[in-house]
């Protein structure tokens, strides 16, 4: 029987496919195609979840007393290694009891906080580009999203004075990410400092999303909302295990800050799911009390490969400066090409996979990202690939030597 007549709500049918997932359609032809594919297009770590953690979770999963529903906010012992974990990395005071919530990764955080707090016809302010679910909650829970685009002349950074003043009078929230996903921005304290006062006279919810806090580089320490005063009576600040602890696929992450908010979220989640199972929190609760030789490490990791990477681009024709943070570069198109032809056209010349930049909004058209989620070695291959292809960036030329993408198609 048909079920044609079944039709997905509004709120699905506007939504395109997720850039990712259609990422991981494209690589499968392109294996198909017989292609070795270098894939630096995902930001899913390449390193081994620590053994502590692994151990961890191994024991608390022998533990018969873990196998039932958890606590809908998480166990206690997780939220207070939240906490300390807080206050251990920024100096910030939080109760576990009211300013802590586990998720199943940051991204459902995210998503969802956009249900348990924006209507239909409510305006949000969003970032463009930005990580997807910052702007696709917000239009699944039936807000008006009002982009923020971001320029490189300055430095990637919202320009709040450039936000029309009857906008900011109408909006409710204001998603934002620094250390950035895509653009690898960071931002002074003196920017977190103006953008909460900003919040707090226009009655602004701040969403920061703070999943790259680990992954700095040449001694820079990325700032947390929290730091400032007065932002967690109008904020809150998402975290994640995926990326320093290499714990993509265990989707751990929490959220803190103005407890109220926090329990909005609850709210909400205790009608959709159970929360977190007890066995992973145990051991996310080990990997936010690893010592700072183990963060070193991670650091040194990226690091080594984002100056392999830059270097290598720049060889081959580009400007690309040093990032501070994130596992990420942000690397402009050759002129005359389309985000999405450039990366398909990397992707049939060479194999290698790199994400359009206009997948994370308007604002990213003109730009890839690409992951340091490989090593040295097989970066090398990617810029040899490169290299061999003619793919090379020149303020007056094209691409040279490459064919316009015709056997796969981003659309």
């Amino acid at each position: 029987m048909s079920l044609n007549w079944i039709t997905p709500a509004q709120r699905i049918q506007q939504l395109p496919a997720y850039p990712f997932a259609r990422l991981d359609e494209l690589k499968a032809k392109a294996r198909e195609q017989g292609l070795d594919l270098i894939d630096l297009g995902m930001g899913n770590p390449d390193g081994t979840t620590p053994p502590e953690v692994i151990e961890a979770g191994i024991n608390a999963l022998k533990n018969p007393a873990n196998h039932g529903y958890p606590p809908f906010e998480g166990t206690a012992s997780f939220r207070r290694a939240i906490t300390n974990w807080y206050h251990r990395r920024y100096g910030v005071t939080l109760d576990p009891d009211s300013e802590a919530l586990p998720l199943l990764g940051s991204k459902e955080g995210l998503g969802h906080l956009a249900l348990a707090y924006i209507n239909p016809g409510d305006t949000v302010l969003v970032p463009s580009p930005s990580y997807p679910v910052h702007f696709r909650g917000p239009v699944i829970a039936g807000g008006n999203v009002y982009s923020l685009t971001l320029k490189p002349e300055n430095n990637w950074l919202i320009d709040l004075a450039a936000i029309p003043d009857e906008v900011a009078q109408q909006a409710k929230i204001l998603y934002f990410n620094y250390p950035s996903n895509p653009t690898a921005a960071t931002a002074p304290r003196e920017f977190f400092e103006e953008i909460v006062a900003f919040a707090r006279k226009y009655e602004i919810l701040l969403v920061h999303d703070l999943c790259y806090a680990e992954l700095a580089f040449d001694g820079y320490q990325p700032t947390s909302l929290l730091e400032i005063p007065g932002a967690k009576e109008i904020g809150v600040e998402f975290h994640t295990m995926s990326k320093t602890y290499n714990m993509a696929g265990w989707r751990v992450g929490f959220v803190v800050g103005n407890r109220h908010v926090i329990q909005g979220l609850r709210t909400l989640k205790t009608n959709l799911d159970y929360g977190i199972f007890a066995a992973l929190q145990a051991a996310a609760e080990t990997a936010l009390q690893l010592p700072d030789s183990y963060l070193q490490q991670v650091q040194t990791r990226y690091q080594t490969r984002r100056d392999f990477l830059v270097n290598g681009f720049n060889q081959l024709g580009w400007n690309l400066e040093k990032t501070k943070a994130t596992m990420y570069l942000w690397v402009p198109v050759t002129p005359g090409m389309t985000s999405t032809d450039f990366a398909l056209t990397v992707l049939q010349q060479t194999g290698v996979v790199v994400t359009p930049g206009n997948a994370f909004g308007k604002g990213g058209e003109g730009y890839v990202r690409i992951s340091l989620i490989a090593d040295c070695d097989r970066l090398g291959e990617a810029l040899r690939r490169f290299q061999e292809a003619g793919i090379y960036w020149d303020k007056t030329q094209s691409l040279q030597n490459c064919k316009q993408p015709s056997a796969i198609h981003l659309a």
